[in-house]
């Protein structure tokens, strides 16, 4: 990836998740013209490969394997074959960052080159903005298991790269072998998401308490919603040291805030920074007052103008006056606190009433026994829209609809309680532990 920014090529990291015709939909929209990929991967997906596309084939650690590679190279022995490039081509670019795709076809975010002249001064500038986001800085000792093929891990990588920070990257993530981690290697800067917090708070207490954390600084957290009671029991754990923030592939870092600031302002995404601007308009493109809530439209200036491949017309569609929105919903406080209260596209409405499914996922997540939620609509022939929650309890526990019905009548207005509620021993997740809804949603919609 630092090789492809150096001679001024974009690279676009693939979910290894994937299947044929998703990794044959990316390669055939961004126009790749090299394919770079693991052995072990390299069969499943070997027919949808479109052509001309030069393939290098990673061989596994420590030797050759002697499966044919049917017209691929071998990457170790381009390597050891090629003339390292001298000339610097003073074009940085990055990566094309491919949208999760929940609610079509993924969208390829193509930021503008530097021009010829300003290389540099982009990179310190982006860097001020990842360094505020995210806290790495040169003597960072840094942790990170979540996936590369994700934008948010991808710039933290990159950026301790850039910055000569030390950095290990774990293969997946495991609750006791990060505080581990943190003791054995003295670790000061993590990236985690809500999903993993909630791993870690369910360890045994003498778990808890075996490893040494005091050398934790600043924990970087972004991509999904931190639910307030799991930030606050975090904070309570380890110190005044997680920072959460808003952000997307399609216009970078927007707000952070910090643990002093999420004890006074709980449930808040914090307040912009660097070079970034906030509106909250309604469905006419009208500034809304603190504390109204509609769609989120951010300028942000510290990142380079971007485009979808192949959709301006999706791009030209998200756009108001400079600023632009990816239909999320939220309000500004009087303090210039942000808070998201839900996507636009998962906006329920039942009866002429709007509801927003993460509010009462808030509340199902400080419910005892719930270890995973999901509250989305379907249609109703009578309200247009009715609510179903999906529960994954915790372990050996066991819940019933009116439990759950009887625990959030205490805490919410009766019409946002789910008129349907079932229960699974596991819930859609991407590896960032963002929701695929889309599948409940299919699920329930076609019963």
């Amino acid at each position: 990836m630092l090789a492809g920014r150096q001679i001024g090529a974009y690279f676009v990291p693939i979910n290894w998740h994937f299947k044929s015709e998703e990794v044959r939909y990316i390669l055939q929209d961004c126009g790749a013209r090299v394919l770079i990929i693991d052995h072990d991967l390299y069969a499943g997906i070997r027919e949808c490969i479109p052509a001309p596309l030069a393939v290098f084939v990673v061989q596994p650690h420590g030797g050759q394997d002697s499966s044919p590679l049917d017209g691929a190279a071998d990457w170790e022995q381009q390597l050891a074959n090629a003339k390292p490039v001298t000339a610097n081509l003073d074009r940085m670019t990055g990566a094309v960052a491919y949208t999760s795709g929940t609610t079509g076809p993924p969208k390829g975010v193509l930021r503008a080159a530097p021009a010829p002249t300003g290389p540099i001064a982009s990179v310190e500038t982006m860097s001020r903005m990842l360094t505020g986001a995210l806290g790495v800085a040169p003597g960072a000792r840094c942790l990170i298991s979540a996936p590369l093929y994700h934008a948010a891990p991808c710039s933290y990588v990159l950026h301790a790269a850039r910055c000569g920070a030390w950095l290990r990257i774990e293969p997946r993530f495991d609750a006791e072998s990060t505080l581990a981690a943190i003791e054995r290697y003295r670790i000061s800067h993590l990236y985690l998401v809500p999903t993993m917090f909630v791993r870690l708070l369910r360890l045994p207490e003498h778990i808890r308490r075996r490893y040494e954390l005091g050398s934790v600084r600043f924990v970087a957290s972004t991509g999904a919603a931190c639910p307030p009671d799991v930030k606050r029991a975090m904070i309570d754990w380890w110190g005044e040291v997680i920072y959460e923030t808003y952000a997307a592939s399609e216009f970078g870092y927007i707000t952070v805030i910090s643990s002093q600031e999420a004890r006074r302002k709980p449930g808040s995404a914090g307040r912009p920074f660097g070079g970034v601007a906030i509106r909250i308009l309604d469905d006419n493109c009208r500034d809304l007052p603190p504390g109204s809530i509609g769609r989120i439209y951010v300028r942000q200036t510290l990142s380079p103008a971007f485009t979808y491949i192949n959709r301006q017309s999706d791009r030209d569609a998200i756009g108001h006056e400079g600023f632009v929105t990816l239909g999320d919903l939220g309000y500004v406080d009087h303090d210039g606190y942000l808070y998201v209260t839900d996507r636009r596209n998962d906006l329920v409405i039942s009866g002429g009433v709007n509801i927003y499914p993460a509010e009462i996922e808030i509340q199902l997540m400080s419910m005892p026994g719930v270890a995973d939620c999901a509250v989305f609509g379907i249609p109703d022939a009578e309200f247009g829209q009715s609510l179903v929650a999906v529960i994954q309890p915790a372990d050996n526990t066991v819940l019933t609809a009116g439990e759950v019905r009887a625990f959030l009548s205490a805490r919410l207005a009766n019409f946002k309680i789910p008129k349907r509620i079932e229960f699974r021993a596991s819930l859609p997740r991407e590896d960032t532990g963002k929701l695929f809804k889309r599948r409940l949603r299919d699920e329930f919609t076609s019963i």
